[in-house]
């Protein structure tokens, strides 16, 4: 008898990762079933595929209209969309929700969440099937010793090859792309130092092209955190120098997001302009009562960027308060030469950063931004204080000393616990939804450990989205809202094969329910599971069925360039 793989050969046929395609000339073989694959010049899939998802309201991720089709799986690639695509191993009757790929978070915070004992699918559960970790200029290699303090989180001394290796080893939950931070540059060369000695920028060049060669996939930058707030824009111009050798993007919190806004913006597009390389400014916001009212000045701004030639994209996620470390409060020189408590138990010192505090504009911290009573403390070293508000902490008998002086009560709360983190109300609804509209802006979570008290993002950001924003309020239609959760971030950051759904395309797919996506996650009750999500696909493994995660770790790490 002539085995299967002799008769492929045979008929002129190739075999290319355990599926058979046919060149056009050759046609499929002989009684084998077969799917042919649209604009491939006459190829075909021999053989039964492994999946249909049959009868869904299908939007590829590119904006187009959507369109009611099936979409045929073989392995880990999409090989067909249409109809009467035949038999297959096992079909998904989807008829009456909604098709597309599987959604990419642009601003992820989940660095070592792979590492944790159990399996997460918080991000799969809101149709996430693809996140891009170490933002805001912290990764967790090469060397974040030095940021231990500040982070909370002691981890090895990896180089960054070590860090995606162990990654890959743990087993992602979801497939994760992964950022080398400026912070964490700076950090390792020189510590907390305000400035760096002769050697170090060349220094952190060399780590950060060891960086690119492992597989990161841009460089990132936290300027309102030190020590990354330390840096003048040529040393991030010489950064981000190296980022351009290797095609992948720079990717900034900026200076300042409240009255130093539009100066921010500049600084941003000047790094990007003179190292030549793709920018991506995250969570795009307008931060504090009396900024609100930028939005259009800050995409005017990206888009004369555009027209001057810098390829700069933006995201946001859909919420009015923020979330970061608690001293983000207080001015970045605080934390100079990783000092922080000696500073903050100084009465000279508290009143030093107070002036400077009190002052506003960039560098002042974001005390000026926000209210006590519209700060959240959702983690603390002493339990107690998690949970509630900086003004009801100020009124605490425990702090009766302090008189109520809600700055001294924050500085007392950050020397205590220099990790502490808050949920920080900072913009009104008028700017969100106006850089929601923009075609320049994708979703993005900077969700946190899933864990705790977190920030509602952190479970329900793009189920938020879809559900609040575009069902609810109908801000913008489902094509566009599926191309920002989807090409949008897979585009500016090279994720090859992802972000669209198409023959040849990745097999990452979200199945929802266009009338039912949403999440109740409230900031104090976050972990809400979200609603409306009822397939989704890594690679053509089923991770989440019928709402529910089928318990096995199939994400990858995915390095650039490979």
């Amino acid at each position: 008898m002539v085995s299967a793989g002799a008769r492929i050969k045979a008929s002129g046929h190739v075999i290319r990762k355990g599926v058979f395609v046919c060149p056009a000339n050759a046609g499929p073989v002989v009684g084998w079933p077969a799917t042919r694959i649209p604009g491939s010049g006459g190829c075909w899939v021999v053989g039964m595929v492994d999946l249909i998802l049959r009868g869904g309201t299908v939007y590829d991720g590119l904006g187009s209209p959507a369109v009611v089709s099936d979409v045929a799986i073989t392995g880990d690639r999409v090989v067909e969309v249409g109809r009467d695509l035949g038999s297959a191993r096992r079909v998904i009757d989807v008829s009456g929700l909604v098709v597309t790929p599987g959604f990419v978070d642009a601003h992820a915070h989940s660095d070592l969440v792979p590492l944790m004992a159990q399996a997460q699918p918080f991000k799969l559960l809101q149709g996430v099937t693809t996140e891009v970790n170490g933002n805001c200029g912290f990764s967790y290699a090469p060397d974040a010793s030095a940021l231990e303090e500040l982070t909370g989180e002691k981890v090895p001394d990896w180089t960054f090859a070590q860090y995606l290796d162990a990654i890959a080893d743990a087993g992602p939950t979801n497939h994760v792309a992964t950022l080398v931070g400026h912070s964490t540059l700076r950090g390792a060369v020189a510590g907390f130092d305000e400035h760096l000695r002769e050697g170090d920028l060349d220094r952190m060049c060399e780590l950060a092209a060891a960086a690119f060669t492992a597989g990161a996939c841009g460089l990132s930058s936290g300027l309102i955190y030190p020590p990354g707030s330390y840096a003048g824009t040529a040393e991030l111009v010489a950064l981000a120098t190296v980022a351009h050798g290797y095609g992948v993007p720079y990717t900034t919190h900026m200076r300042d997001e409240g009255a130093g806004l539009a100066a921010a913006l500049d600084e941003a597009v000047e790094i990007a302009r003179r190292a030549r390389v793709r920018l991506q400014v995250s969570h795009c916001k307008v931060a504090g009562r009396a900024n609100h009212g930028q939005a259009g000045m800050l995409l005017a701004k990206l888009r004369q960027a555009r027209l001057e030639g810098v390829d700069v994209r933006g995201d946001q996620y859909p919420y009015l308060a923020g979330a970061t470390m608690l001293a983000a409060l207080l001015p970045p020189s605080a934390l100079a030469g990783g000092q922080v408590r000696d500073v903050l138990t100084d009465p000279a010192g508290r009143a030093r950063l107070r002036a400077l505090a009190k002052s506003g504009g960039t560098g002042a911290g974001l005390w000026q931004d926000a209210a006590p009573d519209a700060v959240l403390v959702t983690a603390h070293a002493e339990a107690a204080h998690a949970g509630r508000t900086l003004a009801a902490i100020a009124a605490d008998p425990a702090f009766a000393h302090l008189e109520g002086d809600a700055w001294e009560v924050a500085c007392a709360l950050v020397a205590a616990d220099p990790a502490a983190t808050m949920v920080i109300s900072l913009m009104s609804e008028e700017d969100v939804t106006e850089i929601m509209r923009d075609p320049l802006i994708g979703v993005g979570s900077d969700n946190g450990t899933p864990v705790g008290l977190e920030h509602p993002r952190t479970w329900g950001c793009f189920p938020r989205f879809f559900g609040t924003y575009v069902r609810e309020r109908r801000l913008l239609p489902l094509e566009e809202a599926v191309r920002k959760a989807t090409s949008a971030t897979a585009d500016q950051f090279a994720l090859h094969g992802r972000g669209w759904l198409g023959p040849g395309s990745w097999a990452d797919v979200c199945v929802f329910d266009p009338d039912t996506i949403g999440h109740s996650g409230t900031y104090a009750d976050p972990s809400v599971q979200p609603s409306g999500i009822a397939y989704v696909l890594l690679e053509g493994f089923v991770a989440v069925e019928s709402g529910e995660f089928t318990g096995e770790r199939r994400g990858r790490v995915l390095r650039a360039g490979q």
